[in-house]
């Protein structure tokens, strides 16, 4: 799929999806003043949003 001149396939939006649900974790474990487990989330968050934009 083509969206403004930008190649996204199923994987791409699939991780995009996964790195924004697991950033809205991120803002629940430090709402309940988990840091540690908002911190390793976060690092997850990232891995998946980085393989969103590599992926292809």
């Amino acid at each position: 799929m083509e969206i403004g001149g930008v190649e996204l396939s199923y994987a791409n939006i699939l991780l995009f999806g996964l790195a924004v649900f697991l950033l809205m974790g991120v803002i629940s474990f430090v709402k309940q003043g988990l840091r540690i487990a908002a911190l390793v989330v976060l690092v997850l968050a990232a891995m998946a949003a980085a393989g969103g934009v590599m992926w292809g």
